[in-house]
C-alpha cells in the first residue's frame, strides 16, 4: 500500500507537505497541492482512517449486531443505518449472532443466547467502536442488553426499559388501527380480525388498534370475530374457515403469512377476494404482490427505523441528549393498498 513518504519523495516536498494537503491545510501553495494530489491518485494512497481516528480517541465506526441477518427486517434495517453512516462518514462493523439458524422461534422467550450476546459486545468494544446499534430480529422487550457497556448503545426493532438505551420500534396499535380503517371506509362492518400469537406483544399492540378504530366508528366489537392464529399460514386457513362462516365481510390478518392462508381457503371454496370477501394483511412481504388479486398490507418503515437508529447514535456521539420522550421512539407504518378490498356500498 502505497505511503505518504512515496508520496513525499516522488513530489520531492517534505512529509508534513504531503500531510498537510491530504488532511485539507491551506499551508502550501495551490500548484504543488495538486502536483500532490495527482500523486497520491497515481501511485494509489489510501488514507488509513482508523489510525487517523484513534489518534483522535475516536474510530467514526460503530458496531451493528443483528440477532440473525436471514430475518426478512434485519438488512433492511442495517441498510438504513449504512445510508446514514454514510452520509455522516461513518463506517460500520456487522456481527450477526445467527440466533433463528440456532435456536428457531424458541431464542425470543429463552435466555440461554444471553452469554453468545454478551460476547459479540466484547468484540466490538474490542474492536473499538464509537458506539453499537442491536437490531433484534423480532420487535419484543429484549433483557439481553449488557448493562456495564461503556459507549452508547441504540436497539432497532426492539426495546428495553432501561433508560440507558433509546430504542427504534414501529407503531403497531396505529397500524392496525389504519389497517381497520382502510375496511371500515369502504363500508365493511363485520370485520373478522385473524390474530397472531396470543403472547405477542405485537398481537396486543395490533388487537388495541383494531378494537379502537371500531370504538371510533361506532361498531360493535364481536369477541366471535376474533380467531387466534399463530402466524402461520395453516392458522390462516383455520381462522377463514371459522370467520367466514360467521358471517364477515372483511378480514384483517395480523400478518402477510396467515393472509395467505385465507387465499387458499377463498380458492377451495369459490369465495372471490376483493368482491366477496376483503383482506388487508401486515408486514408487505414480497409474496403480497403475487397473491390474486394482490394483498393489501402494512408496510414496516424498516429502512427509517435503520436510518433513525443511525441519526440517534450520532447525536450522542455528539454530545446531544435524548430526552425522556425519546427513549422509545415509534415509527409509523405504511398503508399500501392494492387489489383485495371491494366496497360494500
Amino acid at each position: 500500500m502505497a505511503t505518504i513518504k512515496e508520496i513525499a519523495k516522488a513530489c520531492n516536498v517534505s512529509i508534513a507537505t504531503v500531510s498537510n494537503v491530504l488532511n485539507g491545510r491551506k499551508s502550501v501553495s495551490e500548484q504543488t497541492k495538486e502536483r500532490i494530489l495527482e500523486t497520491a491518485k497515481q501511485i494509489g494512497y489510501v488514507p488509513n482512517y482508523m489510525a487517523k481516528n484513534l489518534k483522535q480517541k475516536i474510530t467514526r465506526v460503530i458496531g451493528i449486531i443483528t440477532e440473525d441477518i436471514t430475518v426478512f427486517n434485519c438488512s433492511e434495517i442495517v441498510d438504513g443505518i449504512h445510508a446514514y453512516l454514510d452520509e455522516e462518514n461513518y463506517s460500520f462493523l456487522l456481527g450477526n449472532l445467527r440466533l433463528y439458524k440456532k435456536f428457531g422461534n424458541r431464542f425470543y422467550t429463552t435466555e440461554e443466547y444471553h452469554i453468545q450476546v454478551e460476547e459479540e459486545f466484547r468484540m466490538m468494544l474490542a474492536k473499538q467502536v464509537d458506539g453499537i446499534i442491536y437490531i433484534g430480529a423480532h420487535s419484543r422487550e429484549l433483557h439481553c442488553i449488557p448493562e456495564d457497556i461503556t459507549v452508547p448503545v441504540i436497539l432497532a426493532y426492539g426495546y428495553s426499559k432501561n433508560q440507558k438505551f433509546p430504542s427504534i420500534i414501529f407503531d403497531d396499535e396505529k397500524a392496525a388501527y389504519r389497517a381497520t380503517s382502510s375496511l371500515i371506509e369502504n363500508g365493511h362492518k363485520k370485520i373478522g380480525l385473524l390474530a397472531g400469537d396470543e403472547k405477542s406483544i405485537h398481537t396486543k399492540n395490533r388487537l388495541q388498534g383494531f378494537v379502537r378504530a371500531l370504538y371510533d366508528n361506532k361498531i360493535l366489537f364481536n369477541p366471535e370475530f376474533v380467531y387466534q392464529g399463530n402466524w402461520e399460514r395453516a392458522s390462516g386457513y383455520e381462522g377463514a374457515k371459522k370467520l367466514c362462516k360467521d358471517g364477515v365481510t372483511a378480514i384483517f390478518a395480523m400478518n402477510d403469512i396467515m393472509a395467505g392462508g385465507i387465499y387458499v381457503y377463498a380458492s377451495e371454496n369459490n369465495i372471490n377476494i376483493g368482491e366477496d370477501l376483503s383482506v388487508v394483511g401486515f408486514d408487505n412481504k414480497e409474496i403480497c404482490e403475487a397473491y390474486h388479486p394482490s394483498l393489501s398490507t402494512m408496510a414496516l418503515p424498516l429502512s427509517e427505523i435503520g436510518r433513525t437508529a443511525g441519526q440517534m447514535i450520532i447525536r450522542i456521539l455528539r454530545g446531544e441528549e435524548v430526552t425522556e420522550e425519546e427513549h422509545i421512539i415509534k415509527i409509523a407504518c405504511q398503508f399500501i393498498e392494492r387489489e383485495s378490498i371491494s366496497k360494500t356500498f
